[in-house]
């Protein structure tokens, strides 16, 4: 029980330290993507829209001189001026704020989407480079082991008890190795730039990665409900409430238009008469109504966001389905990374016992060293198979993290 605790404790270590370090990658990502400071802007765009639509049509100034100057019994007209202005009907302005706020609210959850989506590929780069700097780590110490071998072969050449062609397969060996960790190199500084540009720093910077990382002793018990409040399923609710607005502010806007306005005309005095209200000039206060007589444009926006609800439904369903599969299909991944895993782990260990049956013949000088080679080759695979799902484990992680998380 005790070697138990220790090794729950060490597992829960190591990757408590991974995470540490990762989740100081990702806020350093949040807050310098420029991708994601792309979608914050255009919610903060929209967001200023709600004030643009808050407001009146222009008010109407408007001024005239008459050239020819209609007489009046109390004189003649000289210049005219007016101001109108038009209302919308009561409600109207209120709609379309309310429809510009629905439309924040759609971009808002697409910057949660971004946000979530950063998250999985600053995290899926780092896996990446994880595996690449075991593998290199895997390959040097298969590389310090044929250069073992290869000094017994020389040794044995020496004796009599084996062939320089034994120690020629040997270096040959190497050098396709050292190939291997060469091309893993190439590898992990490709990764490392893509790392770096999640991060928006500079591409040679050096990206610090953990030490090791183990599975977790047990998986997340998950839910398909937790699906159900994903941003992506969400933004169609909230596209859904915005043709809702629209279709208010649809009939705000089929409705008449007040307009209230001033006429001011000057006057001129007639010298030839006197009389109380000679040169008084005309002040006319006015109102008007805009009647949308020819309405089939609202009718046919009507209909349009009726269609435009309906297509929202199908296409939430749809993504919901597609969200349901990607879940399932997740968990199933990461389960058969796991049972990889510990088949890896055991053949490991297999591998380790055949070795040290190798290195006891080689006290009694019957070493083969077409079964080193066999035996070296199938240590590399099975190391490599354990990065690889262990990596595998954790890309399916990340998977079913943005999906409910």
């Amino acid at each position: 029980m005790k070697k138990i605790g220790i090794i729950l404790l060490s597992i829960l270590t190591c990757n408590l330290l991974f995470s540490q370090q990762l989740d100081l990658f990702i806020e350093e990502a949040l807050r310098n993507n420029p991708e994601l400071q792309k979608f914050e802007l255009t919610y903060n765009i929209a967001l200023e829209k709600v004030n643009e639509v808050n407001n009146f049509p222009n008010t109407e100034f408007s001024a005239g001189y008459f050239v020819s100057e209609p007489e009046t019994r109390t004189g003649a007209q000289k210049a005219k001026a007016s101001v109108r202005q038009m209302i919308p009907w009561f409600g109207s302005v209120k709609a379309r704020e309310n429809y510009a706020k629905s439309l924040a609210n759609t971009e808002y959850e697409d910057f949660i989407i971004a946000k979530r989506r950063l998250i999985s590929s600053v995290s899926r780069s780092y896996y990446n480079l994880y595996a690449f700097k075991e593998k290199q780590q895997v390959l040097s110490e298969n590389i310090s082991l044929l250069n073992t071998y290869e000094k017994i072969a020389l040794t044995l050449v020496e004796v009599g008890k084996a062939s320089a062609v034994d120690v020629l397969k040997l270096q040959l060996r190497q050098n396709e190795l050292i190939k291997q960790k060469q091309l893993l190199e190439q590898d992990f500084m490709a990764e490392k730039t893509r790392f770096n540009k999640l991060l928006n720093r500079n591409a040679s910077l050096a990206v610090e990665i953990a030490d090791s990382l183990m599975l977790p002793v047990d998986d997340k018990i998950l839910t398909i409900d937790s699906l159900k409040i994903h941003p992506e399923l969400i933004k169609f609710d909230k596209l859904y409430e915005s043709v809702e607005k629209a279709e208010l502010l649809n009939q705000k806007e089929g409705n008449p238009m007040i307009g209230f306005g001033l006429d001011y005309i000057t006057v001129e005095e007639r010298p030839d008469m006197n009389f109380s209200e000679n040169g008084k000039d005309i002040v006319m206060p006015m109102v008007s109504l805009s009647i949308p007589v020819f309405n089939n444009k609202y009718a046919s926006k009507s209909k349009q966001n009726k269609l435009q609800q309906q297509a929202l439904t199908a296409g939430k369903q749809s993504r919901l389905n597609d969200l349901e599969t990607m879940l399932d299909q997740a968990i199933k991944n990461q389960t058969s990374a796991r049972i990889s895993y510990r088949i890896q782990e055991e053949n490991i260990k297999k591998v380790k016992k055949a070795e040290e049956i190798l290195l006891k013949n080689y006290e009694t000088g019957t070493v083969n060293f077409n079964d080193i080679l066999d035996i070296q080759e199938l240590q590399l695979k099975i190391q490599i198979n354990l990065i690889e799902s262990l990596k595998n484990y954790y890309l399916q992680t990340i998977i079913i993290n943005y999906l409910i998380d």
